[in-house]
């Protein structure tokens, strides 16, 4: 492995000064600087709730679960939000990621501020580790990784998730892979450039999707037919019950973005792994027919529109 810059440190710095007043009496607080990515209620919904546009916490935790639940949250919050009067060791939640998600599909954690607060994942294959857009280039996440095999390949979903991935290619001598049409300054180094709108094989196991919608050269990874990382394309929602997508964080093009989603029903999966929003695991018959659904509201919604 290339030996890289040096990690940044793992730091808590939630302010109690900030601390916002709906949250419940106790131990565990958020803070003002909270920017509502819902990591935290994704990860600890026993202790964190959502009061609008911020997140709190309405519930101590009561057992060792919950309690473990939480620091994980503490430890992967973007801008430092969560903490704890008590000062209490986040030793074990540090050392819980990456976390597995299904099969050999991990959760990076340590979500960065860069990417309002993004999911990345970790794909560990015998042919190289792939890991699919970036989290805060971490010294314990990075030891981790470097006990899991490394990183070969950096598959960046779109402009926005990129957070240290340059941090993160130098350590590792990985390749960064993106399509062309979200370069820009920042990612002008970019090691393999995907272009065009047909799919793209970057392995036997793995295919690249253009997804052109909430940007230019928004891309989708297929693994296995089984796990799809989604970026901001698409994610499961509480509220319709289904797979959604926003118009409100559309940045490109809705019309695009409708053709992007009808075209994933070529393809079969079963795991919906995105950037922003809920994760969720169907069967590929029940994931197909809410993708449908999905397709029909957007078309139902630009007819309105239009």
């Amino acid at each position: 492995m290339i030996s890289g810059l040096a990690p940044t440190k793992v730091s808590y710095m939630a302010l109690p000064e900030l601390r916002l007043s709906e949250n419940v009496v106790g131990d565990y607080f958020v803070d003002s600087t909270c920017i509502d990515c819902d990591l935290c209620r994704q990860i600890a919904p026993e202790t964190f709730s959502d009061i609008g546009d911020q997140s709190v916490v309405y519930h101590q935790p009561e057992n060792d679960q919950q309690e473990l639940q939480a620091l994980k949250a503490l430890v992967t919050c973007p801008t430092a939000s969560i903490g704890t009067l008590s000062h209490r060791s986040a030793k074990t939640a540090v050392a819980a990621y990456p976390e597995l998600v299904a099969d050999n599909v991990y959760f990076c954690g340590f979500a960065s501020e860069s990417s309002y607060g993004a999911s990345s994942y970790l794909i560990v294959r015998p042919e190289g580790n792939v890991r699919v857009d970036s989290p805060r280039f971490a010294s314990p996440l990075v030891k981790r990784i470097e006990a899991l095999g490394g990183v070969s390949m950096m598959f960046l979903t779109h402009r926005d998730d990129v957070a240290d991935h340059e941090k993160w290619a130098s350590h590792f001598g990985a390749e960064r892979v993106l399509h062309r049409d979200d370069f820009g300054r920042s990612l002008a180094g970019i090691e393999r450039a995907l272009s065009g709108s047909d799919t793209i094989a970057l392995d036997d196991d793995l295919i690249a999707i253009p997804t052109p919608g909430h940007t230019r050269g928004h891309t989708v990874l297929l693994y296995r037919d089984q796990f799809l990382f989604s970026g901001d394309h698409l994610w499961w929602s509480e509220a319709y019950d289904g797979l959604h997508a926003s118009h409100n964080v559309c940045w490109y093009s809705l019309p695009q973005q409708t053709r992007s989603m009808e075209r994933l029903l070529e393809y079969r999966f079963e795991w919906v792994l995105p950037g922003h929003g809920r994760r969720v695991h169907l069967s590929s018959s029940l994931m197909r027919a809410s993708l449908e659904n999905l397709v029909a509201r957007m078309k139902q919604s630009a007819r309105a529109v239009s």
